[in-house]
């Protein structure tokens, strides 16, 4: 199986203190880059979670959160901190003294304050088994996710090499008639210039020009890196790296191939094949 390396994933579930949201989302990347936001009193979690996503993804800037959610209902309300107030109260009395004209604090001021609102104690083991269930519950999409998307990929790949194959296919038999062709023009053009009493240098020209115009060596490699895409698309797995690199070795033979042509449908055809490599080389950018 092929994974794209962008994705999206949510998982949710009730806690004491609330709705409790992992989210994941990743963006294509070199190598795997982990990046993690998490909630103050959930920070401890952060190597779990490392270690749960890297077991999985081998690729990609993946975002990880982890916080509490507002929710219009919570399972246990905070409670107001005693020991919060009575320092509230001493500080306010204290600026009181020192700044008589200041209006006094009001309630929506005392309840915004840190520390005034007590939050419910956190169970550690039960909070950590809850995250790592919504980590492997948010995985589990993320990567299904993933997958559906990097189906999609290889089938764009495979249709880009097997019209690439076609193409070559089309041209391939008409290239030693057309050099035939374009030989015998050249030879005519070489007696004009030099006369036809030198016929050895002409055979030399011709013979150096059947050297420079020999794209039989670019068919082959061209054929044999089609082989090599449709067998990494085949095989699945982490085949970005390879499939990257496949494409860079189509496009330098599909260049070398334009700069021999001989002739113009030879040349459209290298064009058009460095064309479908530059839209290859895009898709398998996104793979894992």
């Amino acid at each position: 199986m092929i994974y794209s390396m962008t994705g999206y994933a949510v998982a949710m579930t009730d806690t004491p203190r609330g709705v409790l949201s992992l989210e994941l989302r990743a963006v294509n990347s070199r190598f795997l880059d982990l990046q993690f936001r998490i909630a103050d009193e959930l920070r401890g979690h952060e190597p779990m979670l490392r270690e749960l996503l890297g077991s999985r993804l081998s690729r990609g800037k993946v975002d990880c959160r982890l916080f509490f959610a507002a929710s219009g209902a919570r399972l246990q309300a905070p409670s107001l901190n005693a020991k919060a107030l009575d320092e509230l109260r001493r500080l306010g009395a204290r600026a009181g003294e020192l700044f008589p004209g200041a209006a006094p604090l009001a309630i929506a001021d005392v309840l915004r304050w840190p520390g005034v609102l007590a939050e419910p104690a956190l169970d550690e083991e039960r909070t950590r088994a809850t995250v790592e269930e919504l980590c492997r519950r948010a995985l589990e999409e993320f990567l299904a996710t993933r997958a559906r998307e990097g189906a999609k990929l290889a089938q764009s790949v495979g249709e880009r090499v097997a019209l690439m194959r076609r193409r070559l296919d089309e041209v391939r038999p008409l290239v030693p008639e057309a050099l035939a062709a374009y030989q015998e023009k050249l030879a005519a053009r070489l007696r004009e210039a030099i006369g036809a009493a030198d016929e050895e240098r002409i055979r030399a020209e011709l013979a150096v020009f059947a050297m420079k115009t020999d794209v039989d060596e670019e068919l082959t490699r061209l054929v044999t890196h089609f082989d090599e895409v449709e067998r990494t698309l085949a095989k699945g797995g982490a085949v970005g790296k390879r499939l990257d690199f496949l494409a860079q070795e189509l496009n330098r033979e599909a260049n070398t191939l334009a700069s021999k042509a001989a002739t113009q449908r030879v040349s459209d055809c290298a064009l058009e094949i460095k064309l479908l490599v530059e839209q290859v080389r895009e898709q398998v950018q996104n793979m894992e």
